[in-house]
């Protein structure tokens, strides 16, 4: 990595040299140049055939990227009701190819005011995740109807009403119940209130039975929902009988939580910094905390530095693994909220820091510790300022990628955090349980930890939308991933894997995925080469847990020299389309 900015502008570019600083006053977006032609049509990517088909019918409507991400998104909260919703929030990051300027549209879920730093501490011990997953006091504000409305009042092209057309139909007159949804309910009526809670059983267990793969489901609630933002916009949602549904469903007992429609009538989505960083002679932009963009610009910075010597793809790969752990040690110390809390990002993705903490590369068998940027370019310590990250993320999240008839792109990833949220029901839709991505356990030392509950915070996510521009500043790549705390793995290997190890945008999505965060370095050992990168790093002497998946749900779209190369991971349900016109 050569240099890095942390882009701001409003309607001009501020460029900036490795010694410069960046602006002090900030919106969000970023600008790359282009040179205005664009002959290689669209594309669309995402977890369930339905959701492509959403999109792919607003690009043919002469849709904005993002017309067809929110109506694709839309149906993904119904037919992959375990990964994200409405009653989630997501992370959406957008490329206006004419003007060539890049936006982070921010609609992460938001503590409720009565939170507190201990609400899932019991007489000095932590809550034990099951109990907290399935509480009320798990669910924040949900931030993705309002992320819609920013991102298309900014970018989009066709009406608000016709982009949730596709969703209401699906849920009107009732779609096919997905493999991947039915092999769920059967394990989470053993692990989750999902089959005892009377409105998630009475839906996904008529009768008292899961729900069989092939089963027509029709959702009217859901349908009206959006029936209901579609003509009255997300005051429909925020307010009145929506928002007083979603609060009692939270403060539902057992367990009940402090959410109030109060609480819901106040969210506001944000517009966040973009964060871009050099990779050789091409520029990864990403999502800003709370988000953790930022660790895509590590670990590649980190591997580039790492791998300068290797001498074949296995030390290749023991540099990702390398440069995920001191990535992965980094994220989980300093990242949090950027409005609650002093972030040192730039300091973190500075090339003289990266640079030297690729020198502090750790023993395999150790368990890596956080760098400290502060005395490396200042003198000045700052990992001081917080204690051991406690979180625990889970990974019901999805991603999609999308790029319209123009150039224009999305990259949007969204959650309900772990499979099926909270297991809490409103207005035909799950509730999120995004308090449990807070640090949920309170040093018993009295220090601070960056990810701490407070009123009104917002969790740190591993959730990293990513897109990657060549040295003209031309779109290079769209890519992100579900997963969880393995988020920054996955979307890590498809960069480093198209950009240097040379695969397809499939290969790269298909190629086992390696997390190394921790001392722990895990293997998916199903997928070809996956046995031989595990007995390898063995040898090398690091801790390695074979699996036999990862759940990531890779969505990508390469931009070739002629055409579009796009992936969907077959972990997953989903596929690639483009529209009839291309």
């Amino acid at each position: 990595m050569k240099h890095l900015c942390l882009f701001f502008t409003f309607v001009f570019l501020f460029g900036c040299s490795p010694a410069e600083q960046p602006p002090t006053d900030s919106t969000s977006a970023e600008s790359v140049a282009t040179d205005g032609s664009w002959n290689k049509g669209g594309m669309a990517t995402a977890a369930n055939p339905h959701a492509v088909a959403a999109a792919i019918e607003m690009l043919e409507k002469g849709g904005h990227a993002v017309d067809a991400a929110i109506a694709a998104h839309a149906v993904l909260g119904l037919v992959e009701p375990q990964s994200s919703g409405l009653g989630g929030g997501g992370f959406m990051l957008v490329y206006e190819r004419e003007g060539g300027e890049l936006t982070f549209h921010e609609g992460r879920e938001v503590a409720p005011g009565g939170a507190t730093i201990d609400m899932f501490m019991r007489d000095g011990v932590v809550m034990d995740f099951f109990e907290a997953w399935q509480s009320g006091k798990s669910v924040g504000v949900p931030g993705a109807v309002a992320l819609y409305e920013s991102a298309h009042e900014q970018h989009g092209r066709l009406p608000w009403a016709v982009v949730f057309e596709p969703a209401i139909r699906l849920a009107t007159d009732g779609f096919e119940v997905s493999p991947r949804l039915a092999d769920y309910l059967p394990m989470m009526a053993q692990r989750s209130e999902l089959a005892k809670n009377p409105a998630t059983a009475a839906y996904f267990y008529p009768g008292g039975e899961p729900l069989k793969a092939g089963h027509l489901l029709k959702n009217p609630e859901y349908a009206n929902t959006l029936m209901r933002i579609a003509k009255e916009g997300i005051g429909a949602f925020y307010t009145g009988e929506i928002a007083a549904a979603i609060a009692s469903a939270a403060q539902a007992e057992p367990n009940g939580g402090t959410l109030t429609a109060e609480d819901i009538a106040a969210y506001e989505p944000v517009k966040r910094p973009v964060i871009c960083g050099d990779f050789r002679e091409m520029s990864i932009c990403t999502s800003s905390p709370p988000s953790s963009g930022g660790a895509q610009i590590m670990i590649a910075g980190l591997y580039d530095h790492l791998s300068a010597d290797a001498a074949n793809q296995a030390d290749k790969v023991a540099a990702f693994v390398d440069a995920q752990r001191l990535a992965y040690a980094d994220r989980d110390h300093y990242f949090g909220d950027p409005d609650e809390i002093d972030i040192p990002l730039d300091d973190l993705l500075h090339p003289e820091y990266l640079k030297h903490r690729a020198t502090e590369r750790i023993e395999p068998g150790a368990i890596p510790t956080p760098g400290d940027p502060g005395l490396v370019l200042h003198q000045d310590a700052a990992a001081a300022m917080w204690s051991a990250d406690t979180t625990e993320e889970a990974a019901g999240t999805t991603h999609l990628s999308i790029i319209d008839a123009a150039g224009n792109a999305v990259s949007m990833t969204a959650t309900v955090e772990a499979p099926f949220g909270s297991s809490r029901w409103a207005a035909g839709f799950l509730l999120n349980n995004e308090m449990t991505d807070f640090a949920r356990e309170v040093p018993a030392d009295g220090t601070r930890v960056a990810n701490a509950i407070t009123p009104g915070r917002r969790p740190r996510s591993s959730m990293s939308p990513s897109m990657i521009f060549d040295s003209d500043g031309e779109l290079l790549m769209v890519t992100g991933s579900p997963g969880g705390n393995s988020i920054p793995a996955y979307v890590g290997k498809t960069i480093v894997g198209v950009l240097d190890w040379g695969m397809s945008a499939q290969e790269a999505v298909d190629h086992p995925n390696i997390v190394a965060r921790g001392e722990m370095v895990r293997v998916e050992i199903s997928v070809e080469p996956g046995q031989a990168i595990a007995d390898d790093l063995k040898k090398r002497g690091y801790n390695v847990q074979e699996r036999e998946g990862e759940n990531s749900g890779l969505h990508i779209i390469v931009v070739g020299d002629d055409a579009l190369d796009g992936a969907a991971d077959k972990r997953r349900e989903g596929l690639v389309a483009v529209p009839a016109s291309n």
